[in-house]
């Protein structure tokens, strides 16, 4: 009889162990979640599905991968003849004492500006660059020795015109120039001239992608990207041959006319403009 009253005990405790189990909704044994197998794999199946859809909209795919494209550089000149011309005059001066070549210098500086606005130069285009005044010295003996000094200004004459130049040049030289330090050939159409070597650069471009891209069985869609790669320089140069000549005939006067620098020749001038430009190709 005793037997029998212990089985009767045992049912209500597995009874409630049960209910307590479901009241915890399925935690562990420890009090963490318990896991669910099938919801976990539906979790993993929708990250999944996630990180594909991120992929294909990233750089670098297959699909992007697709598309290809051609760079070229394309270079192009124009010639054009300068009507311009920029001189640099020197007029030095010595004396004895620094206050009387100073003085000296400027009275020749004068002398050659009047002369040259009366040739019809503008005042506004004769600017004085450089000035310099430094002491001469006697190196005899052992001790050297300030005996004068001398004073050097540096006159630019811009914006004069070709035809004329040789005029100028002669009669600016006889009235007190000492030197001309440089002659410079400009064109006042260098905008114009450099405008059309930059289209004839970008046309050229053009022709050279869609060469390559015929030699690899593609043509050419569309332009991607050009860039100017030259850079926006005045077109000019010096006439470093005609500066020597006149300077030499100066020192050995062998010329006291117009006439002896009338021949002016500026030749041409070289405009050149660059690009660089991609291209979009399809099959």
């Amino acid at each position: 009889m005793k037997k029998k009253n212990s089985h009767v005990k045992i049912l209500p405790l597995l009874l409630v162990g049960t209910l307590l189990l479901a009241s915890c909704g399925g935690r562990s044994a420890d009090g963490a979640p318990a896991v669910d197998a099938g919801q976990t794999a539906q979790n993993t199946e929708q990250e999944a599905n996630t990180a594909a859809a991120v992929s294909q909209t990233q750089p670098g795919t297959a699909q992007s991968s697709e598309s290809r494209s051609v760079t070229v550089n394309s270079s192009e000149t124009v010639s054009v003849v300068p009507d311009m011309a920029e001189v640099v005059y020197s007029v030095r001066t010595e004396s004895g004492t620094a206050a009387d070549c100073q003085q000296q210098n400027a009275a020749s500086v004068t002398q050659v500006t009047e002369l040259l606005k009366s040739l019809g130069v503008a005042e506004k285009s004769i600017q004085t660059s450089d000035f310099s005044m430094r002491p001469v010295y006697n190196y005899s003996g052992n001790t050297a020795r300030i005996t004068g000094y001398e004073a050097e200004t540096a006159l630019t004459v811009s914006d004069l015109k070709i035809e004329g130049l040789g005029d100028i040049l002669s009669q600016s030289v006889a009235s007190g120039i000492n030197t001309v330090q440089s002659i410079t050939y400009q064109a006042s159409n260098y905008d114009q001239s450099y405008q059309e070597a930059l289209t004839e650069a970008v046309d050229m471009a053009r022709q050279k992608a869609e060469v390559l891209a015929a030699a690899s069985g593609a043509k050419v869609v569309r332009v991607l990207t050009i860039q100017e790669t030259s850079g926006y320089t005045q077109a000019r140069y010096e006439d470093s041959a005609g500066v020597n000549a006149l300077n030499a005939r100066k020192e050995m006067a062998l010329f006291d006319t117009a006439e002896d620098m009338a021949q002016i020749m500026p030749g041409e001038i070289a405009v050149k403009a660059s690009v660089t430009a991609e291209y979009e190709l399809t099959d």
